[in-house]
Order: C-alpha cells, then structure tokens, then sequence
C-alpha cells in the first residue's frame, strides 16, 4: 500500500487515531464528530445541521447519534428556559466521557479526562532550545545513485498466466464482454480457481457461453455477469473409462465340446476335464451302440459277399 501525505498549513484540524480508527463508530458517526471537532470555538450547530451539511440522513444520523452517545462523545439534557420553552443541549467531546464527567464539563468544572486533553500553557522543558536531530539536510551529498531501487515483478505462476490470457481473451466469444479494467484481477482470480479444479480453457469458455443471454439483448454490465458465471465452479466430471477389450469371467472358464455339432460349435462350462458337453456326454452310449451295431452289419455283408463268390467257383 503505497501513501502520499502532504501536510496541510492551515485549515486543518488534530483528531485523534482512537476516533478514526474506533472499531464501533460507523463511517457516518466518525464524519459527524469530526465535523464538530472542527468547528471553530463558539459554533453553535447542533448535530442535526451538521449531518444535513455532510448530506447524511435522517435514519442514518438516528444510528450515528445513538452510537455517539453510547461511546460516549456525545450527551444530551432537555431544559427548560424562560417562558416555559424546552431546549435540548448537546455536548460533543474528543475523548468519552462518563455522564458524571459529562455533567461537570457543562457546569463549568472540568474532569482529569478533559484537563488531560487541554493543552497546558506552560513551558514544556527547561533550557536553551537546540536544533533538530531528524529531518534535516544532509551537510555532505552522498555520492552515487541514492535512488530506491525498483522493485522486482511479482512472480506470476503459469496458472495466473492461463488465467490471465482467459479473461484478456473473452471477448472473442461474444464483443458484449468487454471488462472494466478495475475488475479484471478479481475475474482473474475467479478463473483460476476452476482451473485449479481440473477445467481446462475450453471449459471456463463453455460455462460463460451457457449463460450469455441472445444476441438481441445488450449486455450492460459484463463484469458483473462474469462474476456471476464463475462464482462458482463446476464439479469436474469423473474421467469415462474405455470399453473392456476382455470377455467377461463367465465366457473365459468355459469350453468349446468336441461332440459333433453340425450347425455350430457347442460351448459349456467344464466341471472338470471333460472334453463334452452334457448333451454329448448323455448320448454317447447310444451312439457307440449304433456304431458296433454298423460295424456287425458291414461284417456280415461283407462275408456274405465271400461265400457267395466261392460257390461260384
């Protein structure tokens, strides 16, 4: 935070850090009592004028006036005057004061509170006076550069950079968005907290495109816009996982039979190490009967065959 504090030579007025800096005081409270303090001696402007010159009003002033007089710098006392007319007077302090000490003060008897913050006219130390220790010229001028040496950049990380570059380059997705300078940094900061999440560009630039309205309409505050769309950011989406290449374990333990199987190949699950599947396995008895069975007749008729050529002979 950088300062620039001239000093002023007149019209000005001393108050104190514990009023500016009251942690109970709102902004208007601190302008109405310094507005006071700042009055010349002999001013007669009740609070209600002056919160009406500093452009405060009425419901505000209420809550000023009711936090000045519960820190106590301000009192009040409603009095009767000639001709039965009431009259309210109102004491405005720099420091708090007690309504016991609040009290002495409008009759005239000041309290230690008040005494400590008069100036005393007294001499402030005794002996000649001497010059100043601090703030004077230098009596040799230094040689060389005496300059403050510039400051290195801040260092910027690569994210901020990205960050950066999304929101300089908003504009191409729509001219509407063309953003305030003074809220470029915090648009930037919006930013970056989704590409911390795991979002890329495209998808900070997808999110703001969802929401822009129809080209028809006029965008009259597109930082406010941004900083609506990207308040907050998206769940990233879990990553898709490709399709299995493997057949499932069902497929995997099971075997191909070896029985005849004319239309297609019969699969089935082993339970040990049989080579057939139940179907086969169920009918082969039968069918090895057939077999011997072919076997027999194809015996016969070929030794039928032989006798019959022999009584040829």
């Amino acid at each position: 935070m950088l300062r620039h504090v001239i000093a002023p030579l007149r019209h000005f007025s001393q108050i104190s850090n514990e009023i500016l800096r009251h942690p109970r005081l709102s902004s208007d409270a601190v302008r109405i009592l310094t507005w006071q303090l700042s009055l010349p001696p002999g001013a007669d402007e009740p609070l209600s004028r002056t919160a009406t010159r500093a452009g405060i009003g009425k419901g505000a002033f209420n809550r000023a006036k009711a936090q000045l007089k519960g820190e106590g710098f301000v009192h009040e006392w409603r009095q009767q005057g000639l001709r039965g007319l009431w009259s309210t007077v109102q004491l405005v302090s720099s420091v708090p004061l007690t309504a016991e000490e609040a009290l002495a003060v409008r009759n005239g008897r000041p309290t230690a509170a008040v005494r400590d913050e008069c100036p005393t006219a007294a001499c402030p130390a005794a002996g000649e006076p001497k010059g100043r220790a601090a703030g004077r010229h230098p009596e040799n001028t230094p040689a060389g550069n005496t300059s403050i040496p510039p400051s290195p950049p801040p260092m910027v990380s690569e994210r901020d950079r990205e960050a950066r570059e999304l929101i300089a380059g908003i504009t191409t997705l729509d001219p509407r968005l063309t953003v305030p300078r003074g809220m470029v940094p915090q648009l930037v900061a919006l930013a970056s907290q989704w590409l911390d999440l795991g979002h890329t560009a495209d998808d900070v630039r997808g999110r703001v495109r969802r929401g822009l309205p129809g080209r028809e309409r006029a965008i009259h505050r597109p930082g406010g816009l941004l900083r609506y769309l990207l308040r907050e950011p998206e769940p990233v989406p879990p990553p898709v996982a490709p399709p299995a290449t493997t057949p499932p374990p069902r497929l995997t333990a099971m075997r191909e039979c070896a029985g005849p199987h004319h239309m297609q190949p019969m699969l089935f699950t082993p339970e040990g190490d049989e080579e057939l599947c139940g179907l086969c396995r169920d009918t082969s008895p039968l069918q090895d009967a057939v077999a011997a069975t072919a076997r027999g007749a194809a015996a016969v008729r070929a030794g039928l065959s032989g006798w019959r050529t022999a009584a040829r002979h």
